[in-house]
């Protein structure tokens, strides 16, 4: 797990593994967007905000990035359940505020992860998205990926709602012949 967490850059897209300093600026990003959240799985504002750093920081499940635009902290993102056995990963946990949303800015953020994880040996990158994010799941199918299936009522989120879940897939062959 180790191999993904390292820096990765893009011009004025960067993403770093997230340390200490990145808290309150991500704290602060979140707040940018308050609607957003009734379709998230969890609950990025107030108190919860502190309680959700404990959780994505707490596990070996995950590698917590910061998303930064030009040195300032825009969001974050994770891979998620690294499984090197299989050549499974997920990236997901992903939030940008609203300033770089349609910018092309998540795009760039998903390459620099898809190329790093393809390149540590992963040969599939997975990605779940609730299935009221027609936004996410149009971004999705735009950078390539496939959709699976949709998971029916597979998850609670923090607003109570049961949500179903959208499964994506990219394949390092159908990546390799995307980017080539």
């Amino acid at each position: 797990m180790s191999d993904l967490s390292v820096s990765l850059t893009d011009g004025e897209v960067s993403l770093l593994p997230f340390g200490p300093d990145h808290v309150e600026p991500l704290r602060r990003a979140c707040e940018k967007d308050r609607d957003i959240w009734e379709i998230y799985p969890v609950n990025m504002l107030g108190a919860d905000f502190d309680a959700q750093m404990k959780a994505f920081h707490g596990g070996n499940d995950r590698i917590c990035l910061a998303a930064l635009h030009g040195g300032d902290v825009v969001g974050t993102t994770s891979y998620i359940n690294p499984d090197p056995a299989n050549g499974t990963v997920m990236i997901g946990a992903t939030y940008i505020e609203p300033l770089v949303r349609g910018s092309g800015f998540n795009r760039r953020m998903k390459v620099l992860m898809i190329d790093h994880a393809f390149a540590c040996g992963f040969w599939r990158i997975e990605f779940t998205v609730d299935t009221r994010n027609v936004r996410s799941m149009a971004a999705m199918l735009k950078l390539g990926a496939k959709q699976e299936g949709i998971l029916r009522r597979n998850r609670v989120t923090w607003t109570g709602h049961i949500r179903d879940t959208a499964m994506f897939s990219i394949l390092a062959e159908e990546w390799a012949g995307l980017r080539g």
